[in-house]
């Protein structure tokens, strides 16, 4: 008899591992942080150097508060007037004009966006805004309105100086209005990130079943082989 064949020892096959995601690449110009930082800053000083022109501006259109005086007190030409109110609306709406300008032209320069520009944006909006509001003051008419009323005399019209009521709500126009308008034009105009073309992430193999290995087959024992039969004479 001849041994039993064993099969080797075959290793359980290990199933197959899903490949790894790769990463998707970075779109195409996107700057590093420092010029992201550098570009902010940019926008800053030139939003708030702009608001020298928008002071100007805020001077040019306001309407105007008339005063009189009768050599004691000083009155209101039109007590019923809405010009104050006027004052508030113009800078309001030059301000929402100069932050969306600044971000249309910010967008156009750098398509790429980023949280630094946006805040350079407001930033560059609250400065603009302090930096109209100061302009206008100082090259109105004078804020003196007593010492006024005496040089010039008494039932003599003159201007009131330029006011804000809502200061705090006007300085915040210029701001919002950017960071609005830019985030719109990135939204709908901005770069989008490149993706494979089987899909964002390549499919994953199925697991397969680990190899069993095969039980140690039994040798058969070989048969002898018969004699054939030899038929016997009858007997006499």
């Amino acid at each position: 008899m001849t041994a039993p064949l064993t099969p080797p020892h075959q290793p359980p096959h290990e199933p197959a591992r899903p490949a790894p995601r790769p990463e998707l690449p970075e779109p195409d110009g996107v700057p590093s942080t420092a010029t992201e930082l550098r570009q902010a800053a940019v926008v800053t000083a030139v939003s708030g150097a702009a608001g020298a022109l928008l002071g100007l501006l805020w001077l040019w259109l306001a309407p105007r508060v008339t005063l009189v005086s009768d050599g004691k007190a000083v009155f209101l030409k039109d007590s019923e007037g809405e010009a104050a109110i006027g004052m508030d609306g113009t800078f309001v709406l030059l301000a929402l004009g100069f932050g969306a300008l600044a971000a249309a032209l910010v967008f156009l320069v750098h398509r790429h966006g980023g949280i630094a520009l946006v805040l350079g944006l407001a930033l560059g909006g609250v400065l603009g805004s302090l930096l109209a509001w100061g302009v206008g003051v100082w090259l109105g008419p004078e804020r003196d309105v007593v010492a006024h009323a005496k040089r010039v005399g008494p039932e003599v019209f003159f201007d009131a100086p330029l006011e804000l009521d809502m200061a705090a709500a006007a300085m915040l126009a210029w701001p919002i209005a950017a960071m609005i308008v830019h985030l719109a034009l990135t939204a709908l105009f901005g770069p989008r990130d490149p993706e494979p073309e089987d899909g964002p992430w390549p499919p994953m193999a199925a697991p397969q079943k680990p190899h069993e290995p095969q039980a140690p087959q039994t040798p058969q024992t070989p048969q002898t082989p018969q004699t054939p039969h030899t038929p016997q004479a009858p007997q006499g």
